[in-house]
């Protein structure tokens, strides 16, 4: 997964601006990945997380998708 593909789930899983989007993952490797995309997508000012709650098998992400750019 990249960041675009990232931005293209939050956007998926998004009502008006709000996002909240469960992935799954299979290694901490992967929460890893996850965690760095969501802070460069912040770092970008594409999104604000609000959420994020490490489970068992998956990443629960809960946000707000910032659509203007300054």
């Amino acid at each position: 997964m990249n960041k675009v593909e990232l931005l293209k789930r939050l956007l998926n899983g998004s009502r008006g601006n709000m996002f909240s989007l469960e992935i799954p993952t299979n290694t901490t490797e992967d929460e890893k990945k996850i965690q760095e995309l969501v802070k460069v997508l912040e770092t970008e000012q594409k999104i604000k997380l609000r959420e994020n709650v490490q489970r068992e098998y998956s990443v629960y992400l809960h946000g707000i998708v910032k659509y203007a750019s300054e």
